[in-house]
């Protein structure tokens, strides 16, 4: 049951539950709703969007009868995007971010509003948003293309197939939504589509920060690297965590006689570290934004004032320096994996492989994760900024933020599958290697040969790593912690 803005993201994560707006919640909206339109009636001048147009044409005064027609047409006109669209896990969130910032009451839309987009939810309701093309202040086109399948436009994907979005709603035996004043401006204003991506995503990083703690543990391990370099103490807490907690995993790990190990084997948990903290900021910028007004005009302390909350840059930014630290991260990752194919650092067989010679081992599987670091690395370059003129000087500035979450998007599915490649070498190394290794790691090595069975032949090791990538995102670290 949905009581504050802040339960909308857990409720709508509920598998099987209906999302439920609690009769509390709607009263306050309506009373909310009502106050704004008293503002609205007894306004003798421009309202933004209510009874001017928008953009560079905010200065036209809109007629009555223009006005009535304003909020649907807002939704027609700037929906010029196409395929390819965004998923349907990021199109879920984009309407679960729209509905937590309505429920905050400072865009003022109507309770009608608010619970036709929680039924939406409810009923599997899709839109189809372009990915691409975005070039709007704010996120004005993907919104329009999200929300004018509510009065019946544009088009949905049922089960993965375009379709008009009156037969989607037809199919539901509802009506299309009539949108009442300033409801249009609301439902194209903010940045949501930022938002989707920082939440979907923050909980991908977090999945990988956990999983690379786990390799990190695992190359030491089986490289036998000394660990008095992890007791170092830190002063980032986030890298102090992962040495804890890399330490404890290798706790009765015998060491080999070296004086030290590779610098991707010595620094790795401090780079985890690291990916943990950005993941952090990213998620406290996210918190911020969701407390910051984001209609333009919004309505605060019972006054429609203009505000820029629009303006996801800070979001974008965030999300571009967790696309560099991941980067940083998969380099560190395939350094890894290569050093435990070398005789010379593990003292196992050369390319871990049962028979070296007759057979090429796990050196095609290090190939596969420098082709992904290759990709990875390509996604380094900050998206956000790019701005130019539009709307005829009126929208000089907009700020890429879709960009750089769906960039980042595409870098944790590379790192996801970098991490895959490492934890097979690692189960083979300690497969290979003499003793059990250790005790802490012992079912995380079993839980990694469950699924992907050592290599005691030359196989194709593609559909391995897809099994592993698909487990590793099922798994949560939760599980494999529990294990551990």
């Amino acid at each position: 049951m949905v009581r504050e803005p802040a339960d909308v993201l857990a409720a709508g994560s509920e598998p099987g539950e209906p999302l439920e707006l609690h009769p509390d919640l709607l009263r306050r909206v309506k009373e909310n709703r009502a106050a704004m339109l008293a503002v609205l009636d007894a306004a003798d001048g421009p309202v933004y969007g209510v009874n001017t147009g928008m953009g560079r044409l905010a200065g036209v005064k809109l007629t009555a009868a223009q006005q009535a027609e304003h909020q649907h047409n807002l939704l027609v006109g700037r929906a010029v995007g196409g395929p390819p669209w965004l998923s349907a896990e990021l199109t879920r969130a984009l309407l679960l971010m729209r509905l937590r910032g309505f429920l905050r009451l400072d865009a003022a839309v109507s309770p009608e509003l608010v619970t036709f987009l929680a039924d939406r939810l409810n009923d599997g309701f899709l839109p189809a948003v372009p990915r691409d093309g975005l070039g709007s202040a704010g996120e004005i086109i993907p919104l329009a293309h999200a929300f004018q399948t509510f009065t019946g436009l544009g088009s949905v994907l049922e089960d993965g197939v375009l379709t008009p979005a009156a037969t989607a709603l037809a199919d539901r035996n509802t009506p299309p939504l009539k949108l009442g004043p300033k409801e249009g401006a609301s439902l194209i204003q903010g940045s949501p589509l930022a938002q989707a991506y920082a939440w979907t995503l923050s909980g991908r990083v977090q999945q990988l920060v956990d999983l690379q703690t786990l390799c990190a543990a695992i190359s030491i391990d089986v490289l036998g690297a000394p660990r008095e370099v992890y007791r170092y103490p830190v002063a980032n807490r986030h890298a102090q965590a992962v040495l804890s907690e890399v330490l404890s995993l290798t706790s009765g790990s015998a060491a080999r006689p070296v004086v030290q190990a590779p610098v991707s084997v010595r620094v790795g948990p401090r780079v985890i570290g690291f990916v943990d903290q950005v993941c952090a900021d990213l998620v406290e910028t996210l918190r911020e934004t969701w407390v910051t007004p984001d209609d333009s005009p919004s309505f605060v302390d019972g006054k429609l004032v203009p505000t820029t909350g629009y303006h996801a840059a800070e979001l974008g930014l965030r999300m571009d320096a967790m696309k560099a630290a991941l980067v940083h991260a998969g380099e560190i990752s395939v350094q890894r994996l290569h050093r435990l194919l070398d005789p010379q650092f593990s003292g196992l067989p050369p390319q871990l492989a049962v028979d070296p010679g007759p057979q090429a081992g796990l050196t095609p599987l290090h190939k596969r994760a420098v082709g992904e670091l290759h990709s990875l690395r390509r996604l380094a370059a900050p998206a956000t900024p790019g701005s130019l003129d539009t709307s005829a000087g009126q929208e000089d500035v907009q700020a890429f933020a879709w960009a750089a979450g769906h960039e980042l998007e595409v870098a944790v599915d590379h790192v996801f599958a970098i991490t895959a490649c490492e934890l097979i070498a690692g189960a083979q190394a300690r497969h290979l290697a003499d003793g059990p290794g250790s005790p802490g790691l012992h079912a995380i090595y079993e839980w990694i040969t469950d699924r992907v069975s050592p290599v005691l032949v030359d196989r194709p090791l593609g559909p391995d790593v897809e099994r592993l990538v698909a487990a590793c995102r099922r798994a949560y670290f939760n599980d494999l912690r529990d294990l551990g």
